[in-house]
């Protein structure tokens, strides 16, 4: 069984996403921090993830992985432990950009899809239920209002001990929408088929709940 969570930066999916595979007891992959690593490896060998050239050459040659240890999730890049290195904010705009690159979009996916193929999983993106896993047997889109995005982004980094100013965490989360929604591989959109639910005005185990509701 395979659930698919998509939306955009802010909305709550991968929160959502690692609870409800909890309540299920099944795995949880984050493609998000996928890309944040390959985004990485070109930041660090002074590339830019703009620049298809250099995204195909440092990124496509990267070797990432997403384990569970002591129950938690850490991502390795080239075998070094990065879980802390792809949250600083700037990786986030960097991300999207390396993304929208197919030479590394085709990559991740034939990754993410050779992994849900033998197990039971919920994956979180922006293209899981319209491009990864089409035929997921849930798919679910989240959404919540730029404002209320932006809160939570900015709680997020200020719990981790983090220097942020409210507005331009809310100006990189626009930019983030407009740069996944205007890619031309795979953009972020609601599957056909999907259940939208706007998390704006939702507790996270209201939400959690919700998706329950229908898998159940």
């Amino acid at each position: 069984m395979n659930i698919a969570i998509d939306g955009p930066a802010g909305a709550g999916k991968s929160t959502i996403a690692k609870l409800l595979a909890g309540e299920l007891n099944i795995l949880y992959l984050d493609t998000g921090a996928m890309y944040r690593a390959a985004a990485l490896r070109v930041l660090r060998a002074g590339g830019d993830c703009q620049n298809p050239a250099d995204a195909e050459r440092i990124a496509g040659g990267a070797d990432i992985a997403v384990r569970y240890e002591g129950g938690a999730q850490r991502v390795y890049l080239d075998g070094a432990d990065v879980t802390a290195a792809i949250r600083e904010p700037h990786i986030s705009k960097a991300a999207s950009d390396v993304s929208a690159h197919p030479a590394v979009r085709y990559k991740m996916v034939e990754l993410q899809r050779e992994i849900a193929k033998n197990t039971d999983m919920i994956l979180d993106g922006r293209d899981i239920g319209t491009f990864v896993l089409p035929h997921a047997a849930y798919k679910f889109f989240l959404t919540a209002d730029a404002d209320e995005r932006a809160r939570r982004r900015y709680d997020e980094q200020k719990a981790k001990g983090m220097r942020v100013d409210l507005n331009l965490v809310k100006a990189e989360i626009l930019a983030r929408d407009a740069n996944d929604s205007g890619r031309a591989l795979a953009p972020l959109k609601k599957a056909a088929d999907a259940v939208e639910i706007d998390t704006t005005a939702l507790s996270i185990a209201e939400v959690v709940q919700k998706l329950l509701s229908y898998i159940r």
